[in-house]
């Protein structure tokens, strides 16, 4: 907008000046105002600068520098300063597919890869519609029968003898599936006006979030079976996975609940003004808010319980860490458990890493009427 400098009759009208350019603070701007703005700051700023300057290159020798990278036989590694990652050359099929027949361990690994698979095509958004309906079924479906067998000429594997990462992403994955439907369940149920349903869905998730996830295991797996008819039994490998699904639903219903919680008054008022049901304004307006804000604290709970998988060894499952741990027992081997160690956890860090990040871009994406341009 010009401004007018002169009231009088021969004024001159100053041209309008452009918008200031947006300045974004450089390199040292930025250290100064998050690193360096108060002197317990710079002392931390330092003090994390040392123990980095002190750590960092004598892991890097560790690692890389000074590690055994090609297969050796155990003696060898007792020559070197580092890493023995000849362990994990020598080991790294027992702990990713544990007992699991040497000569058939493609169908395992051909497993793993399906159930990534289907994770990876779930997340993009051009499969959010009917088809993840038949790719899961037909997925879990082929799946099982890789590791199973017995169809198509493949042998028959027992699942006492399935292991390591297949098992920890069967757990994991499927106890998610089916734990977020069962819990969005609950929490509507433990919203509910009726008493039977309400006192049901509160009891059912404070006595589950009251125990430990190893009681629930347990409990599946040793005292589930006393209360059986006599000569009926049920696969250890299915008591696990219910127990997860119902430890995970518990935790994820009170995460649902407080999305629901936080949604206004005025939505639910809006859906009555429009006619709607009470399922048509939960699927339609109040759900899909309310799960939109819980994305964090859902993936949190995601990530806690793929990690948490590892419990199952106490009901004699294999999993990924469980395998670890049997690997390093060979005699042989046992001085180089730490080289086992980091490769399970790094493992364990790209799924969980991933599972992250995913889930800062998918808010990000829900997010987009929200955000300034």
């Amino acid at each position: 907008m010009a401004d007018i400098t002169n009231t009088g009759a021969d004024f001159v009208p100053t041209q309008a000046r452009p918008a200031p350019a947006s300045v974004r603070p450089g390199p040292m701007t930025w250290l100064k105002e998050n690193l360096f703005n108060t002197w317990y700051n710079t002392l931390f700023t330092l003090g994390g600068i040392y123990l980095l300057v002190q750590t960092i290159p004598g892991l890097i020798d560790w690692f890389f520098a000074s590690a055994l990278w090609e297969a050796a036989p155990a003696d060898a590694c007792k020559e070197i300063a580092g890493a023995c990652w000849a362990f994990v050359y020598e080991k790294w099929r027992f702990i990713l597919f544990g007992t699991y027949p040497f000569e058939q361990q493609w169908r395992p690994g051909t497993a793993v890869v399906l159930f990534i698979g289907m994770v990876v095509i779930s997340c993009m958004k051009p499969f959010w519609n009917k088809s993840l309906l038949v790719i899961w079924p037909v997925g879990l479906a082929v799946t099982w029968i890789l590791l199973s067998g017995g169809l198509f000429g493949l042998d028959h594997v027992p699942n006492n003898l399935w292991g390591g990462l297949p098992i920890t992403l069967m757990l994991a994955v499927i106890g998610a599936i089916v734990a977020f439907p069962v819990s969005i369940a609950l929490a509507l149920g433990r919203r509910s006006n009726m008493p039977i349903i309400k006192a049901f869905c509160v009891g059912y998730i404070e006595l589950i979030r009251g125990v430990p996830l190893i009681t629930v295991l347990f409990m599946a797996s040793v005292m589930f079976p006393l209360f059986m008819p006599e000569g009926i039994t049920i696969d250890k490998l299915l008591r696990a996975q219910v127990a997860i699904i119902m430890f995970m639903a518990a935790y994820l219903a009170e995460v649902v609940r407080g999305g629901l919680q936080a949604i206004p008054k005025g939505q639910y008022e809006a859906a009555d003004a429009m006619g709607l049901s009470y399922w048509q304004a939960m699927v339609f307006i109040i759900l899909p808010q309310a799960l939109k804000i819980t994305i964090p604290p859902q993936v949190n709970t995601f990530i806690g319980m793929f990690k948490d998988t590892s419990l199952v060894l106490i009901v004699g499952i294999f999993d990924l860490m469980f395998t670890m741990r049997v690997a390093i027992n060979d005699l042989e081997w046992r001085a180089y458990y730490l080289e086992g160690m980091v490769f399970v956890a790094i493992l364990y860090f790209i799924f969980c890493y991933s599972m992250s990040k995913y889930s800062q871009w998918l808010e990000g994406e829900l997010h987009r009427g929200h955000k300034r341009l």
